[in-house]
Parts: structure tokens; C-alpha cells; sequence
């Protein structure tokens, strides 16, 4: 009975061995199996790459061939028919040429503008330095109150010039009267039509208008432009208590401020725009350099009218003296006539007594002589002396008007 448990036992470690073994076997052959198939795809992968890389070196090389042929081509072609390549591209070799020395051309003459230019830009440099000098110069002598005053002044007498009263001297410079406040001298008297004048005085406050010009920002500029304004307000109440017009006769009442520039008085307007007002009030007008011109030019005018009133006066003053002259040239002229009348009668009536009396007894003594000439009376006049036209003997009847009347 052990006997059978043994080998039964020895049976089923046998069978189990077996089994393992089997197992083993197997297992080993599914992983060769596997490792195989890896190994496969591996060598697959390896295969498409070195085909693949084949294809792409074959391709490469053919492309290669291919190019080389085309260059062996393209050469024998260009070889063959290197003559007349040439030939064709003489003219344009030749226009290149050319071109190239034209290109040059112009390389020089933009060589020297911009050398040129390079000197002017230097003297317009050298200019502006010196015109920046100059007018800081001037800023500087428009500050002193002679120097402003002596431009004002030739400010003024080149408005009158420009308006055209120099030619018919209607101004008089730096004229001086006394009256109740001491000796007053306005700086221009214009002499108006009918014996009237205009008081101009010239003023140039200049301080607070150039220091507002070279202001560095908008606040202390408007401060000196306010400052402007009241300066040339100050001016404008100083002149009116001048009272000017009461000083010279038939003057307006009211004096004009003359503003040697436009901007000044624009500057003092826009700091204070009831300037103007203000002025007139005062009985002073500010004029500038544009309305001054045609104040002067409406004066001008009225000399030009009073000047022609005057020349037509003159001209009826001399056509009186010539209607008395033909007057009497016309009664002298009347006495020609009548003497001229006398005179004809008179060698009428001599001729009549020379054909009835004279050549009758010529003719008998002619008729004894044979061939003797015959005596003929001379012939009558009978032009009669025209008369005088009544229009030089009477007086017209329109009489010439008065020219004092036209003067006046």
C-alpha cells in the first residue's frame, strides 16, 4: 500500500515536472515567437528606410544627371550661338556705356550743387546769425525813449509820405504853441481844406510790448500786454488834457494817438478791449499806420477838389476877360467892316466917272488913231463886306457864374 502511495505520488510529481516542463517549452516558444515577430518589424522598418533612402539617393542622382545634361546642353547651345549673342548685345553694351557716363555726369554737377548748396546754407546761416544780431541791436534801441520817439516820429512823416500830402506840403512837423499849461509841441499839424487842421501826436511805448514778445510763457506774457494797455492808456489821458484843439483854430475836437504799428495796437486791444472806447471818451483817436494813411489820403482829397475848385475858378475868371476882349475886338471889327463898305462905294462910284466921263472922250481921240488900243472900264465890286454874327456883339444869355461863389 506505501508501495502504491509512492508511486502515486512519484506519478504526480512526475506529471507536474512534466507539466513545468511543458510550460517552460512552451513559454520559451511564445517568447522566440514574439521576439521573432519583433525582430521582423525591426528588420521590416529597417528595410522601408534603406529603400526609401535608396529611392531618394537614386532620384537624387538622376536629378543630378539630369541637371548635368541640361548644363552640357545649355552650353553647347550658348557656344554655338555665342557670335550672335554678341551681336545682339553690342547696342545695348554700347547704351550701358553711355548710360554709365551720363550716370557719372550727373554724379558731378550733384557733387557740386550740393557744394553749392552747402555754401549758401552757410551764408543764409552766417545771415540769420547776423540778422538775429541786428534785430537784438534794435530791440535793445527801441528801448530808449529817444530812440522810440525819433522813430515814431519818422514813422509818422513816412505815413504822410505814402498818403501824398509831402507834394502838397499839408503837414508841419514839430510845431510849437503856448498856451495856459506852457509850450506845447504836438509832432504833426496836418492842414485840412478851408483853412481848418488836425493835431497828430506820435507816442511808441515799446517796453511792455517787447518784454510780453519775449515772454516765456502765457502768463507772464499777458502781464506785460496789460501793462501795454494801460501804458497806452496813460498816453491817451496825458494827450487829452493837452487840449489841443483848444489851441489851434478850427480844429476838430479831438486829437489822434498815432501807434507807429499795427501789433502794438492789436497787442494793447487784446489786453483791454474797451481801449478804444475808453480813448474817445478822452477825445482821442488811436490811429495806426493803415488808418492814419486814410484819414491823410481823405485830405489829400480835399485838397485835390479845393485845388480844381480853384483852377475852375480861374478858368471862368479867364473866359470873363476873353467874352470883354471879343466884345471889343467885335466893335474895332464892326468899324473894319464899315470902312471896308465906305471904301467900295467910294471905287464904285470912281469907277462910274471914269467910264462916263474919262474913256468916253479916250475912246473918240482912240477912234482918230488907227490901231490903237481900246480902253475898257475896270469892272465893279460887287463882293459885299459880310457882317459881324450877332453872338460876339451881343452878351450872352447864360452869364458866366461868380468864381467867388465856386471858391466859397
Amino acid at each position: 500500500m506505501n508501495a502504491a502511495v509512492n508511486a502515486a505520488t512519484m506519478a504526480t510529481v512526475l506529471m507536474l515536472v512534466a507539466g513545468a516542463m511543458v510550460g517552460a517549452v512552451v513559454g520559451g516558444l511564445l517568447t522566440w515567437m514574439v521576439q521573432r515577430r519583433v525582430h521582423l518589424r525591426v528588420q521590416s522598418a529597417e528595410v522601408a528606410r534603406a529603400r526609401l533612402e535608396a529611392d531618394a539617393a537614386a532620384r537624387a542622382d538622376v536629378g543630378m544627371l539630369r541637371e548635368q545634361l541640361a548644363r552640357h546642353e545649355a552650353e553647347s547651345s550658348l557656344t554655338a550661338r555665342h557670335g550672335n549673342v554678341s551681336e545682339l548685345l553690342a547696342p545695348i553694351r554700347d547704351t550701358l556705356t553711355r548710360y554709365d557716363a551720363v550716370l557719372a555726369q550727373i554724379g558731378r554737377a550733384q557733387a557740386q550743387s550740393a557744394g553749392a548748396i552747402g555754401e549758401r546754407l552757410d551764408a543764409v546761416a552766417l545771415a540769420g546769425e547776423s540778422l538775429r544780431q541786428e534785430t537784438q541791436k534794435l530791440s535793445q534801441a527801441l528801448r530808449a525813449p529817444t530812440v522810440r520817439g525819433q522813430w515814431g516820429e519818422l514813422q509818422l512823416r513816412r505815413v504822410c509820405e505814402l498818403a501824398g500830402m509831402l507834394a502838397y506840403c499839408d503837414f508841419e512837423p514839430q510845431v510849437t504853441v503856448r498856451g495856459e499849461d506852457g509850450v506845447q509841441r504836438p509832432d504833426l499839424v496836418v492842414r485840412l481844406p478851408g483853412g481848418r487842421q488836425l493835431v497828430v501826436d506820435a507816442k511808441a511805448p515799446l517796453n511792455a510790448y517787447l518784454e510780453a514778445v519775449g515772454a516765456a510763457d502765457d502768463k507772464t506774457r499777458s502781464a506785460h500786454l496789460a501793462t501795454h494797455a494801460a501804458h497806452v492808456r496813460t498816453h491817451a489821458q496825458k494827450l487829452s488834457a493837452k487840449r489841443y484843439w483848444a489851441q489851434f483854430a478850427d480844429t476838430p475836437e479831438f486829437v489822434v494817438l498815432f501807434l507807429p504799428g499795427e501789433a502794438f495796437f492789436a497787442a494793447a486791444l487784446e489786453a483791454d478791449p474797451a481801449l478804444l472806447e475808453i480813448a474817445l471818451t478822452e477825445r482821442v483817436l488811436l490811429a495806426t499806420p493803415t488808418t492814419l494813411i486814410a484819414l491823410l489820403k481823405a485830405a489829400a482829397y480835399g485838397w485835390r477838389q479845393e485845388r480844381a475848385s480853384a483852377d475852375t475858378a480861374q478858368v471862368i475868371a479867364l473866359g470873363q476877360e476873353l467874352q470883354q476882349r471879343l466884345s471889343v475886338f467885335d466893335e474895332q471889327l464892326g468899324e473894319v467892316g464899315k470902312g471896308l463898305e465906305r471904301a467900295v462905294g467910294a471905287y464904285n462910284r470912281a469907277v462910274g466917272s471914269l467910264d462916263r466921263r474919262v474913256l468916253v472922250t479916250a475912246r473918240k481921240l482912240s477912234a482918230l488913231q488907227e490901231g490903237s488900243p481900246s480902253l475898257d472900264a475896270p469892272a465893279f465890286v460887287e463882293t459885299a463886306v459880310r457882317d459881324v454874327p450877332s453872338d460876339l456883339s451881343e452878351s450872352p444869355r447864360d452869364p458866366l457864374p461868380d468864381p467867388s461863389a465856386d471858391a466859397t
